[in-house]
Parts: C-alpha cells; structure tokens; sequence
C-alpha cells in the first residue's frame, strides 16, 4: 500500500510540476509583451523628436555638367549629363559632449540626448579636387558650385542653424544634403577652393536618442566624445583606442585611416548604388539592466525552483513520516508560480532589484503562513520559509551573476545533490517502499469515519 502511494506521489509531483510550467510560460509570453509596448513606446517617442543619429561628412561634391551627341532612329541630338565627383578630407577630427535626459512615455522611457559636434580638418584643395576620371580637355565639360555636404540620418535633430568655417569665410549651410535622393542632410555652397583654403571647422548641435554614430570618412579620423550617461555600449565596427568610465559618464577616443577602412573605394562604390553600409565609430545608451531580459531569465528557473520546493516536501515527508496531500504542493507551486507575475508587474514601477525584493518577501510570507498550519506547526513553517528565502536570494545571485551564472548553478546542483545523499544516507529505501503499517502522520485531519489519531 505504501509503495503504491509512493510511487504515485513521485509521479504525481512530476506532473504537477510540468502543469506549472503552464502559467509560467504564459507569464514569459506576457513579458514579451510588455517588450513589445515597450519598444513601442520608443518609437513613438522618436516620431515626436529624433532617432539614433548617424553622422557621414564633410563630403566635397564637384557637380559638372557635360553635353553629349547621341544617335537615335537615325537622328542625332545632344544631351546635357549631370556628373559628380566626391572627394573626401584629407584629415577630420571631431570632438563631441553628450548630454543624455530619459524621457518617458507612460512607465516607459528612452534615451535622449543633446551633443555638440565640433568638426575640423582639412578638404583636398586646388588641382586635387578636380576629376581623376574626366578629361579636362573636353569643351563641353563645364564645372559648377562646388559644395560641401554633411549626412545625418535624422535631421530633425539639427537645433541650430550651423555655418561652415573656411578658411577666413563663414558660409552658413542650406537644407539638404544633395548627395543622393535618399540621404537627408544639410549643404554649404562652396567658392573655388585655393590649396591654402583648406582647413574647415563646424559646429553642430545635434539631438538624437540612443544611439550615436560617426562614419571616418578622412583619411585620417579622430572622434572623442564624452557623456553623462554611466552605461555606454561601444559597437560598430570600432572600439575605442582609449575610454574612461565613471559613475558620472564616459570619455572615450577612436582612431582610423584609409588603411583600416579602404573608405574612398567604399563611398564611391555606395554612391554608385552598391550595396553595403560604411563603417563607423559608435555608441549606444544602453539601460545597465534590461528589467524584461532579467524577468525571462528568471522563469527560466522557474522549473528547477518548484522542483527544489516539492523535493523539500517529499524530503520532509520521508525523514519526518509527515504526509503532505497533492492539493497542499499544488497550492504552494501556485504560491511560487504567482511570484514571477508580481516581480514582472513590480519591475515595470520600480526596477528589478526593489521588485524582486518585495515579491520575493510576499512569497516567502504566504508560503511560511500556509506551511506552519500544513506541516504541523509555526517551527516547520518558519524553516521551510526561511529555506524558500534561501532559495529567492540564490537565483537572485544567479541573475546578478550573469557570467558566471553556468558555474553557480552547476555548483547549486552539486551542493542539493550532496545534500540529500547526506541526509537519506542511512534510510532503508525497502522498508520505506515495502513497510505495512506505516506511523504516517496527517498535517491535517481528513473527514473520514477511521479511528487514525492526527498528531501535531
């Protein structure tokens, strides 16, 4: 009798448990959710302001226009072509200070900042700006106003009205970047360059959110840029030659050449419509904990957690002779199940840390209530609450711990194993299984007409 009651509790336990995995997944796909209104909420915050900025320039454009003789149905006609000819600085260096505010939309908030780019260098000047591919010989070939363009992929986030410094003149720019129909921007018309007209200094205000990217397009390129914001994310396809991070922001440097990028060769191709993108020195303003990512990963143990709990139970039940009903651990798994949804609602209002701390706290307290009544008595509801605490502040180091997360959960196993090996070292597994007459005793009376007595 009490081999078949075992035996169908062990199975029972493990149906249960994967019933569990029910809700929680359910509770995973709510936070997916919430991402998705999230991400959302960002994009509207964009419509109303500026997205990520990509900043590609100074860019010199040559326009010429040449008139071509062409044959058709026997005819002959000419025709007037539009020709560029991009030439990119010689040398660009670009300081920059971010000054990041979040903003929010309802409990959702993204990263928005104010930078000002200081650009300088120096543009190719003189007989070097003209066309390597163009015969200068041709009298139909008539050159027209230079000018120079600089790319934002965004330019709503431009706050000011910027001038060009060249040289000893300051020409202010005009809407459009004129390179390409696709690209927005802004242009400065340019004078014939002389080869002592050169070196170029900008200043740009520039808002943008979450991101901020700056394309090399020199044949030798700086960027340093400095920020408020404590969690940069340097990506792209550059890492900074030199950065410092505090508690108050970031200051970082990159360095690059025609070498490393084979720029020229790449920028003429895009403007021929190649495919590919160019590639840039960048950062993004990243939250230092992603509140939905750390909700997913801890239901992901979720599993492992209610499988700790029952097997806390099933231990107790063998080494105590105190029978817990199927109904009492489905309760409790409820209990724990019921934790991942409040910590996902919490999180949203106060963060991961302060949420999980309450919910944690709330668990512990229902379920410690619950056991003392189940297990006989407030000791054994106080022990098994402050083993389920236990429990609530490993996982949580587990998820602090992302690096090492494998190796401390590997050792968790390790160390749950070794303890219950310990503990069931000396119990006679036959007699357990086998036993007639069991001294079981009830946690709490069932209505029925036995003559059992039921023992605290």
């Amino acid at each position: 009798m009490v081999k078949q009651i075992f035996s169908h509790k062990i199975v029972l336990l493990l149906l249960l448990s994967l019933l569990l995995m029910v809700p929680v997944h359910s509770i995973m796909e709510l936070n997916r959710e919430r991402q998705a209104y999230r991400s959302q909420a960002i994009h509207s915050i964009m419509a109303s302001s500026s997205g990520p900025q990509r900043l590609l320039g100074p860019v010199l454009v040559q326009p010429y226009t040449r008139t071509v003789t062409v044959e058709q149905d026997g005819k002959r006609f000419k025709r007037t072509e539009q020709l560029y000819r991009y030439r990119l600085p010689e040398q660009l260096n670009v300081q920059a200070g971010m000054v990041v505010t979040p903003r929010k939309l309802g409990i959702y908030q993204a990263q928005v900042y104010q930078t000002r780019l200081s650009l300088s260098g120096r543009l190719p000047t003189g007989k070097k700006s003209k066309p390597q591919d163009l015969d200068d010989t041709d009298p139909t070939l008539v050159a027209g106003n230079p000018y120079l363009s600089l790319v934002l992929s965004d330019a709503r986030g431009i706050s000011s009205v910027p001038a060009l410094q060249l040289g000893e003149q300051r020409i202010p720019f005009a809407p459009g970047a004129r390179l390409g129909g696709k690209l927005a921007g802004i242009h400065a018309p340019l004078p014939a360059l002389a080869d002592d007209e050169g070196i170029f200094h900008i200043e740009l205000d520039l808002q943008g959110m979450n991101a901020l990217e700056v394309v090399p397009l020199g044949q030798d390129s700086k960027l340093n840029l400095n920020g408020n914001w404590p969690h940069p994310n340097f990506i792209g396809d550059f890492l900074p030659a030199s950065r410092t991070l505090t508690e108050k922001g970031f200051d970082a440097s990159w360095q690059s050449s025609w070498f490393a990028t084979d720029m020229e060769s790449r920028f003429n191709r895009m403007m021929k419509g190649a495919s590919g993108d160019l590639p840039a020195f960048s950062v993004s303003l990243v939250q230092p904990v992603d509140h939905y990512q750390q909700n997913e990963r801890a239901a992901k143990y979720a599993l492992l957690f209610i499988g700790l709990t029952f097997l806390s139970f099933f231990m107790f039940e063998l080494l105590k002779g105190l029978r817990v009903h199927p109904i009492q651990y489905a309760l409790v798994g409820m209990g724990l199940v019921i934790f991942y949804l409040v910590l996902l609602a919490l999180t949203e209002h106060l963060g991961f840390t302060l949420a999980y701390l309450i919910a944690g706290l709330a668990s512990v307290a229902l379920n410690g209530f619950y056991l003392s009544h189940v297990l006989g008595g407030p000791r054994q509801g106080i022990g098994f609450a402050a083993l389920l605490g236990l429990v609530y502040a490993i996982l949580f180091g587990l998820l602090q711990a992302e690096e090492i997360a494998l190796l401390l959960g590997a050792l968790l196993l390790f160390a749950i194993l070794a303890l219950i090996m310990v503990l069931t070292r000396k119990l006679d597994w036959y007699q357990v299984m086998d036993y007639d007459t069991p001294t079981t005793v009830w946690a709490a009376p069932l209505p029925s007409t036995s003559n059992t007595s039921h023992q605290p």
